[in-house]
Formats: structure tokens, sequence, C-alpha cells
């Protein structure tokens, strides 16, 4: 049979493990578990990183007897890549492998008092202040934020620093070294696309910057070590894949980018997740935005291979809209019913919904902002509300569709799209009719 190559998939609301024909790119058996987010107080939102890891060790061994029961040998699995949220932050004990506390989603918006007072500390009030490096407004989105948060008021991280035994890493770093061995030997990693959304990376030098670190606070000596996106980082131990090489990593966003084989520059894509995220490759220079956009480094696919960056919308709520109208008002039943009740009305009679559960960020990054519908009238029932959810995903992208349009000088023609919200045919001809260009949708898996 022809080699194979496998795939973690580590999104915010679910994990999913993915086998591939190395040689056609099909699909040839998955497994998906969903991951419980956890809202302690308002704004919110951790993630266990235990409940993650097992998540991944489940979804590796379930497709691994789906392969058996297809007669495909798993040592046909010739290399194994990670792509994950982006921006969730974990702290755990190198000695004990336990984590320090849960994980901090990006979503989360506990850390606006420390973002305050650093803005409050910037020349200026600039929250740009940082930009020529990281490419990134400070913002409760970055995790150097949510890491700051965990050194001031952990009091397990912070003795894990002061005796030394503490290692910061996002969610592929933890991946990594959980599957590397861990406590024993595991390798502490992560590559350049998840580096460069911590704010402590200078996308300049491609290196953690000294500078920042004393900015945040934050000791180096915790940090991972920045590799490029395709290198072997270690070989997988103790599992059904032991001795497997883990040979890529990129942050989701980053790999829909690669995914949807936007390697040129000019060329587009949008994922429409928990969150949406548009992306525009720029090439080998990172250009800096003027319309509320990020700088984000895509991805560098060698270690002698130059780094390649993007433009970045980022939309905090898309598909998370859909759950929440599903989980807090009991509008829909499922996630898929929404289609069916939107359609039914066909229009939102004048009813505006503004998602803005973690504040509003591009092109705005208004932390403070909060979540409105309006526009309501005695004739407005659950099917306007489905249909006016739907349409605030569509009208988040146009605003940073035009951001990125005015920063490029070169209008799109057409958008690439991907993410599980595309499996919505209402809500991707609604985005075709708001943007006014054609969207081209991959196959849903």
């Amino acid at each position: 049979m022809d080699p194979l190559v496998a795939a973690i998939d580590q999104g915010t609301s679910s994990t999913r493990f993915l086998v591939f024909n190395a040689k056609t790119a099909e699909l040839i058996s998955h497994h998906q578990v969903e991951i419980k987010q956890r809202f302690p107080k308002e704004g919110w939102v951790e993630e266990d990183p235990k409940e993650i890891m097992l998540s991944v060790y489940e979804c590796i061994e379930r497709t691994c007897e789906k392969l058996c029961q297809l007669n495909i040998d798993i040592s046909n699995i010739k290399a194994l890549g990670v792509t994950n949220q982006r921006e969730t932050t974990l702290v755990w004990d190198k000695e004990t492998g336990e984590p320090l506390y849960n994980a901090i989603v990006w979503l989360d918006l506990r850390t606006q008092p420390t973002v305050e007072r650093l803005i409050n500390k910037a020349p200026g009030r600039n929250k740009n202040h940082l930009k020529h490096k990281t490419g990134l407004p400070i913002s409760t989105y970055f995790s150097a934020v949510k890491l700051r948060w965990l050194l001031d008021n952990v009091d397990e991280v912070q003795q894990a620093v002061l005796s030394r035994q503490a290692l910061f890493g996002t969610v592929d770093s933890w991946i990594i070294w959980c599957l590397t061995g861990g406590r024993n030997g595991g390798v502490h990693c992560t590559d350049v696309s998840n580096a460069s959304r911590t704010m402590l990376f200078n996308i300049n030098t491609m290196a953690w910057d000294p500078e920042l670190c004393r900015y945040f606070e934050v000791p180096m000596e915790i940090l991972p070590k920045v590799r490029s996106s395709s290198e072997i980082y270690g070989w997988m131990k103790s599992n059904s894949l032991a001795g497997v090489p883990i040979s890529g990593c990129l942050g989701d966003q980053s790999a829909a980018l690669v995914g949807q084989m936007c390697f040129r520059e000019g060329q587009a894509k949008n994922t429409y997740g928990t969150g949406c995220f548009l992306l525009r490759n720029t090439g080998t220079k990172p250009v800096m935005s003027e319309h509320g956009l990020l700088t984000t480094v895509a991805y560098k696919l060698g270690k002698n291979e130059p780094a390649c960056y993007a433009l970045e919308g980022s939309v905090a709520i898309a598909g998370a809209v859909v759950r929440w109208l599903k989980d807090n008002m009991g509008i829909v039943q499922s996630s898929s019913e929404i289609e069916k009740l939107a359609a039914a009305a066909g229009t939102s009679y004048g009813c505006y919904f503004v998602p803005a559960f973690s504040g509003l960020y591009a092109p705005y990054w208004e932390p403070s902002a909060r979540g409105i519908i309006c526009g309501l009238t005695q004739f407005t029932n659950r099917k306007h509300l489905a249909f006016a959810a739907l349409e605030a995903v569509c009208f988040q992208t146009r605003e940073i569709l035009d951001a990125m349009n005015q920063d490029s000088g070169v209008p799109l023609t057409e958008l690439q799209v991907d993410g599980g919200m595309t499996s919505n045919r209402l809500l991707m001809q609604l985005q075709a009719d708001i943007l006014c260009i054609p969207v081209g949708c991959l196959i849903v898996i």
C-alpha cells in the first residue's frame, strides 16, 4: 500500500485524528471527540489539559482500530503532524508532567485588567506599542497576557517557576511534549506560526525577544524551543504509533492556509470554526496593517527555508454563536438545525445580531464591547434570530475583507473557505452575496 501520513487537529471545540494517503491525499480514516469548555466566571474560558491529551490518545487509538478493520497496516503511517488552536496557554511541571492550571483558552477575557495596565504603561497609551516587533496589538487574545495572569494569580505556577520546574507552551507544545515522552525526555518545542501568536516572539528576527519578555516579565527559561513548521521534532512513544516521527506543526489557521495551497503572495482563505479567520499570504516580508489587521508568521516549511507571513483578520465568534443559540438559549437542538431554521425565515426582517461575547477583535480590538441583538418587533421569532446569527458571521467577514483590501490595495476576486460552518449552504450563499465575490469551498470532513 502507498505510505500514509497522519494529522492531529486539536481545535477549540474538538480533537480529530486523520490518516491520509501520502501520494493522493485521499482521506483513509478519522475519528473526532468533542472537548468540554469550562466557564467558571463571566468572560473566563478554560479547558482541561489532561482531557485534551486523553482526546488525542482516544482519537489515535480509535482511528488505528478503524484502519485495522479496513485491513490496513498502521505501520504504513510514516509521519505525523500537529495542528492546534492557537494562543491557548498552558503551564505544567516538567518533573511530574502535571498541568499547574487549566488551559486558558484564546477567547478568555480575564486578562482585561492586565491588558489595561500594560497599555497604560506604553508610550502614549498606544495598544500598538509592540506591533513593530510582534505584528500584534496588546490584547486579551494573545498568550503573553494569559501567561502573565497565571504568574500573578496561581501559586503553583509561581512556585514551579521559582524551582525551575515550570514549562510554558501553547497546545502544540503540550501535545508534542506528551507524545514524545513527557517527563521522560519529552521534547519542549513550538513552531514559528504558534510562537508568533504569543507576543513574546520577534517576527523579524524569528526568535524569542528578550525585550518583550522583560516587558511582560516572563522568564525566558520556561519558553519552548522555536522550530520550523516542517522538520522532525521527535518520535512518538508508548502507543499504537510508537516510533512514528512527529514532523510537522502549524497553528490551525496557518494549517488551513497551507491546506488551501495559498502559497503565492496575495492568495487568501477564510476558516469558519469557533471563530472566523481570514488570512492572506504576503510573501517573505511582514506587512504591517494600517486598518486593524494582524501581521503573523504563516509558515516556515523547513529549517533552511524562508518564513512566509500573512495578514490576518480575526473574528472571535462565528460557530460559537450557533453553540450559544443551542446551549444557552435552546433555540436549536443541534448545530445542523440552524440552516433549516434560518432558511424558513428567508430574512432577519431587520433583526441584527452582534455576537461580541469576547469583545470585538479585528478590525476594532475593543475588548469592552458586548453582544447585542437589535431591531426586534412583535413579529420577530427564533427563525429570524437564526438568520440574523448567520448574517452576523458574514457581516464580520465583510469588515475584515474590506480592511484587507485596503491594506493590500488589490481587492480579492474570490475567497477560498473551509471549516465546519462551510457545510451550511445558506451561510455560504449569504457570504457570497454580502462580499459580492464568489466563495469557493473545500469538501468538509
